[in-house]
């Protein structure tokens, strides 16, 4: 047996000089195929090839590959490449045994979760193996043994993940029913570092499952701290309500008006309400910074006025909070709606305005600063 290491499992594929990485579908299969391999030919393996999608093949390294008392058990490390994946560096484990009974027969050991509720992909009680993770895994089986196998033979495979319940913790799992461990997901088997389409996967996942558990009132948050803030303000929502949709709020509302929503609460800070309040519904510094001339100029609208010297200095500030301190000082309240209001009614308009939209702005300490409403 290998002793687990955390050096890169395989060779990797560049892409603006980042770093791709591995899903842990491609890390079950590697080690499922392993392990098959251990057990039909009864020697130790150190790697293997699979098969991925286009007709990629990859070599892994394994972690570990032992024989036990029922089948042969192989690991290998998730190496994520440049993406900030909490998963990276876990080994993923496949433990796998003949059965008689025909097709792969999945079990969920040690740290890899289990559906709970409905509103996924995969049915409730199974293991939580996306379906796009189980054809990459399959279709390894298959070169492994040949494709007739399954249809006359079965496999077993027991995929853990050593401190999985932990890992799980960090991702979505918890929230959407997904209990015991991390998901076996990945339908490319290839990680993409900081994928914006993964990300709004992500989104869209949770808006279903909350939708089909009969959630149809919906928190969109831009980050942790707000979603949090507005837990905190509205404890009787299950937390399936509640999804981080960070820079993607545009994106968020108009899939929630599509999927069934009908109605949303809008959680953040000045800073990226602030662009709501303009109509810019990606809020990613990539696609421009705050506009502090903007705030500036709904400073100017309030009452009482802000002096020519003060607005002189509200349209020099550094930061959306500079230009809030300076108005506090000066005993201008007020700016705060003012976002509020224009966020929902700018939030209202990017989806027609098919259901109500609330808004909620927080300072960083969790106070809530101002709320505005807009009607369907």
């Amino acid at each position: 047996m290998k002793t687990p290491s955390r050096r890169p499992t395989a060779k990797h594929y560049q892409k603006d000089q980042l770093r791709t990485g591995f899903t842990t579908s491609a890390c079950a299969a590697a080690a499922a195929r392993a392990a098959l391999r251990a057990l039909r030919t009864e020697t130790p393996q150190t790697a293997a090839h699979i098969p991925l999608p286009g007709k990629r093949q990859v070599a892994f390294e394994l972690a570990r590959c032992e024989f036990l008392e029922q089948g042969v058990r192989a690991g290998v490390i998730k190496d994520a490449g440049d993406d900030p994946d909490v998963t990276h560096g876990a080994e993923i484990r496949a433990t796998v045994r003949f059965l008689d009974t025909p097709g792969i027969h999945y079990e969920a050991g040690a740290g890899v979760g289990v559906v709970t509720l409905p509103g996924l992909e995969i049915p409730v009680g199974e293991p939580s193996v996306s379906p796009g993770a189980r054809r990459i895994i399959q279709r390894a089986v298959e070169v492994e043994l040949g494709g007739d196998f399954l249809r006359h033979q079965g496999v077993h495979i027991r995929l853990s993940v050593p401190n999985g319940e932990a890992i799980a913790r960090e991702t979505l799992n918890p929230r959407l029913g997904v209990l015991g461990g991390i998901s076996i997901l990945g339908t490319t088997g290839i990680v993409v570092p900081y994928s914006e389409g993964a990300y709004r996967g992500s989104i869209v996942v949770e808006i279903k499952a909350a939708l089909r558990n009969g959630v149809t009132e919906l928190a969109l948050t831009t980050g942790k701290r707000s979603e949090q803030y507005l837990m905190a303000e509205r404890p009787h929502w299950p937390e399936l309500a509640f999804i981080q949709v960070g820079d993607h709020v545009g994106f968020g509302l108009k899939r929630a008006a599509r999927l069934g929503a009908t109605r949303i609460a809008l959680s953040g800070m000045i800073g990226k309400l602030s662009k709501i309040a303009q109509g810019r519904m990606h809020t990613h510094v990539s696609q421009g910074l705050i506009d502090i001339p903007f705030i500036a100029s709904l400073a100017a609208t309030l009452a009482p006025a802000p002096s020519p010297e003060l607005m002189a200095r509200l349209r020099e500030a550094n930061t959306a909070r500079h230009i809030q301190m300076m108005l506090r000082k000066a005993g201008i309240p007020g700016l705060e709606q003012r976002i509020a209001h224009l966020a929902a009614q700018q939030a209202a308009a990017h989806i027609d305005h098919a259901f109500p939209v609330e808004v909620f702005l927080w300072d960083i300490k969790g106070g809530l600063l101002a709320y505005a409403h807009a009607a369907d």
